[in-house]
């Protein structure tokens, strides 16, 4: 940076020299900021809605089937591995793991390991199955065989009452 001696002499010069511009001249002299580019839709999708087969029950007592959960990251899956409760007892894994993925259930959207814990065991089984499909596979059908007439089709895992496709 260059120092810049001043007299009383050429003051008055340096401070119109480094007055601002007023608003309409910077207006005119300062292009425009540029937009950010619109996003792309690569087609990948990172949230997936399910339905409980039983349901959480809140402290009220309402039943909440309908829920979403987004796909893991690598830390989702990291974090759990220094979380106290997992190594105190590993199979309080699947509990923290599940509390970071899911991003609501019902209109719940602070989702923590004291919820999951105080969901029926069909459910976490479910979500647990749930979790490996979309974070493996990538999707949430799976291939299933008629055991009447051997013909087979797919289900969507995400939705649905159970029997329904």
């Amino acid at each position: 940076m260059r120092r810049r001696t001043v007299t009383a002499g050429n003051l008055d010069e340096i401070l119109q020299a480094t007055a601002p511009a007023p608003a309409a001249e910077q207006a005119a002299a300062a292009p425009a900021p540029a937009a950010p580019p619109p996003r792309e839709d690569h087609g990948l999708r990172t949230e997936f809605e399910f339905e409980l087969p039983r349901g959480y029950v809140d402290e009220a007592g309402t039943v909440h089937r309908h829920g979403a959960m987004r796909l893991a990251t690598a830390r989702d899956e990291l974090r759990p591995q220094i979380d106290l409760r997992v190594k105190e007892n590993p199979a309080y894994l699947s509990v923290v793991l599940l509390s970071q993925v899911i991003t609501r259930i019902g209109p719940i959207t602070d989702v923590h390991a004291g919820i999951v814990e105080r969901m029926y065991a069909t459910d976490v089984a479910f979500l647990q199955d749930f979790y490996r499909r979309v974070n493996s596979e990538g999707h949430t059908r799976a291939a299933v065989t008629c055991p009447h007439c051997e013909g087979g089709f797919e289900v969507d895992l995400s939705g649905g009452r159970l029997g329904e496709s």
